[in-house]
Order: structure tokens, then sequence, then C-alpha cells
């Protein structure tokens, strides 16, 4: 006779093989696209699709005005914030503090390490290509520092997808998951944009910047199942004494 208990744990340890594949394929297409794009760059292959599309987003009598309207300027120039290290500094530090409180060190570790080691990352790869930016005429806001890959974009996915991922460990809903995840994409692919809209970074850039802080935070992501399996942690921390208890 068939135990359906064991069935069910077979099924669900099948699942959890074929997303640890998955993640481990995932990884390796974003490296692969990373390195593709990375060398084309160095190559100057990409330079002309890349000036051909900011040159699309700008006036055709003066390239330093934008086609858009004024306020599309200004929203884009907000959500790049988004993606600045000072805005995702505040951030980590929070949800970092918020994890302590909650007694989730596990998780307050990995959002430090994948956020700090993205920043490292960011900035070695951007001193070993040295890449220049847009020029002045095409900028609408000011930036620093060499432009391949786009720090902004990279660090946006690294950090807002490290966030999804352990909101979604967590979350009992499928339907919370799906939002997590999908909320975290859209703002990195959000911030990502508004660095080719505002003109200081190549789509290039950006392109790279994604596919290398999807991998960082995928990467993250496997360590972490691969963690758990080692070392499960219970589904909910043990409270304080006294918390939760009625007056």
């Amino acid at each position: 006779m068939i135990d359906r208990r064991r069935v069910l744990e077979g099924l669900a340890l099948a699942r959890r093989e074929v997303g640890l594949l998955a993640g481990l394929l995932a990884i390796a297409a974003a490296v692969l696209s990373f390195l593709e794009i990375a060398g084309h760059t160095a190559q100057g292959d990409t330079h002309g699709v890349d000036r051909a599309v900011l040159l699309w987003l700008r006036s055709p009598a003066d390239p330093s005005l934008p086609l858009t309207p004024a306020w599309l300027t200004t929203a884009a120039m907000d959500v790049t914030a988004l993606g600045s290290v000072a805005v995702l500094s505040l951030l980590v530090l929070f949800v970092t503090g918020l994890f302590g409180a909650l007694r989730r060190g596990r998780e307050a570790a990995v959002l430090l390490l994948a956020s700090g080691g993205g920043l490292g990352l960011s900035q070695g790869l951007k001193a070993l290509f040295g890449r220049d930016r847009p020029e002045e005429a095409l900028r609408l806001v000011e930036a620093i520092n060499p432009s391949f890959p786009s720090g902004h974009a990279m660090l946006s996915a690294v950090v807002y997808l490290t966030l999804g991922a352990l909101v979604a460990r967590f979350a009992p809903a499928r339907r919370v998951k799906v939002f997590a995840l999908g909320g975290a994409s859209v703002l990195a692919l959000l911030v990502g944009a508004s660095r080719v809209y505002l003109g200081v970074h190549w789509p290039s850039d950006v392109l790279a910047g994604w596919c290398l802080g999807g991998a960082w935070a995928l990467a993250w992501w496997l360590a972490v199942a691969l963690w758990d399996r080692w070392r499960p942690l219970p589904s909910d921390p043990p409270r304080e004494a006294g918390e939760g208890d009625r007056p």
C-alpha cells in the first residue's frame, strides 16, 4: 500500500531540488549574459546602439533637452534615488535592525553580506573597466565614477531582490511571495531604466548591472536555501518572556 505521507514528502523534496537547480541555471545564465555584454562593451560593439537609444530620448534640436514632459524628469530623479548608495544603505541598516529585533540574525547577516559584497563588486568592476559615461550634454543630472556596470541598477537588484526573497521565504501565502518578488523586480527595473532616461548611463551599463545584481542576489538565496538544509530554523523565533501575553 502506498504511504501517502512519504509520497508527499518525496514531492516536496523534488520541488526543492528543482528549485535549487533552477536557481543554479539562472545564476549561470545571468553571469554568462554579463560576460557577453562586458566583452562587447570592451570592444566598443555596443556604442552605436547605446548612443542611439540615448539620442532617441532627447530632442533632435537640442540633445540636452528630453522629449518627455518636465514632470517625468522629476519623477525619474525621484526613482533613481531609490538605487543610490545612501538610500540603499539606510534601507539595509533599518531592515537589519528590524531583523535583529525579531531575532532573525541569519536574515540580518545575509542582507548585510549581500549588500556589502555587491557594493564592493560593483566598485571593483567600475575601476576595472573604467568606461566613460555619456557626454555631459546628454546628462540631466550629475554623476561621478566610471560607467560600467551601472551601480544603481546592480545594487538595487541586489538589495531589493534579496529583501524580496527573504520576505517570500517566510510568507505563508503564495500571493504574498509573488508580490514580494514581483515588487522587488519592478523596483530594480525602474531604477535601472531611470539611469538611461537621465543620460548618466549607457543602456549596456544598466543591462550588465541587472544581470550581475540578479546573479548575486540569487547566489545568496541559494546559499540560504542550502544552509537551511544543514541547520534549519524554526518557523518562528522564540518570544521574550511575557511577550504576547494578555494583560
